[in-house]
């Protein structure tokens, strides 16, 4: 334990239990405080870039991150998590005022800025008025980067609103989660059923065991903003293919009028040529795309 905390503990009342939320907010902002610090004499005078992507929470706030690129004292490249910030709208100006309000706070200079990345939103690359635009004009050399995996997501996501064979795939097989996903009974009779097919499969010598070899799984969602997640989306389906089909099935035969119609009508959507002749071609296509998506995240 630190010996800083160690001295305030032993000096602490004895019913000091520390755990309300107020406290462990504090805590949590003094440590987070002591963190930044060290980023900030691990960046020193150096030049920096500045990375910056948005998301909006589970309370559909919108939160910031921020993070610092550089060169430490022996030249190796660091990417910092420096500060989450809640941010009370994405309007360029609003962005720049909340990252130099903390680049300031700790004495970064934008001055020192040789670097943006960001996204390709037109609040953010806009030539004119986009956040990059107004941090180039108090530093000319802060040169902007569009992020290529956020290239490579728009660049599929064009392509598939192309063919149209393809977004309806994609549109049916978002269907298809919500519809199992959005009930805990209907949740629930699928990983039943998919433990008695795994059972089955290993009876039948038709599934390999061994530690992790079994692994009960979920349909999986596909996410918004990460086109790299329809992968995931797309490889519990077909891993859950049976399983789900009978767990529609059940709900035909045997579940409450208002949902046996819309089980049937997924259910029917499943068995069609189509969609399982996208659901294995897509397969092939995004482990190829995923493969790309992950290489251009990396660390160099």
């Amino acid at each position: 334990m630190n010996i800083d905390i160690r001295r305030v503990l032993q000096n602490a009342p004895g019913n000091a239990k520390y755990t309300s939320p107020i406290i462990q907010k504090q805590i949590l902002n003094i440590l987070g405080n002591k963190v930044r610090t060290k980023i900030w004499e691990e960046v020193g005078d150096a030049k920096f870039c500045i990375l910056i992507d948005e998301a909006v929470d589970v309370s559909n706030r919108e939160q910031m991150a921020i993070i610092l690129r550089f060169v430490d004292f022996d030249g190796f490249i660091r990417e910092r998590v420096f500060k989450v910030l809640s941010v009370a709208d994405t309007y360029s100006q609003t962005l720049k005022d909340e990252i130099s309000k903390v680049l300031t706070q700790y004495d970064l200079q934008v001055e020192n800025m040789r670097g943006q990345g960001y996204n390709g939103a037109s609040n953010m690359r806009g030539e004119f008025n986009g956040l990059q635009a107004l941090f180039r004009e108090e530093c000319p050399y802060a040169y902007y980067v569009h992020c290529f995996a956020h290239h490579l997501q728009l660049t599929l996501n064009a392509a598939a609103k192309g063919v149209h064979d393809i977004w309806e795939f994609f549109s049916t097989l978002s269907l298809i989660v919500n519809f199992v996903n959005s009930s805990a009974k209907r949740h629930s009779a699928l990983r039943v059923i998919r433990k008695e097919e795994i059972a089955d499969l290993v009876a039948a010598g038709a599934l390999e065991t061994g530690r992790g070899a079994i692994q009960l799984c979920t349909l999986q969602r596909a996410g918004a903003n990460r086109w790299g997640s329809h992968l995931h989306s797309i490889s519990s389906l077909i891993k859950l293919f049976g399983a789900t089909q009978t767990t529609l099935a059940d709900l035909v035969a045997n579940g409450l009028n208002k949902v046996q119609g819309e089980a049937k009508s997924v259910g029917n959507a499943m068995k069609r040529f189509d969609f399982v002749f996208c659901l294995l071609l897509m397969y092939d296509v995004m482990n190829i795309t995923d493969f790309l998506y992950q290489s251009l995240q990396k660390k160099p």
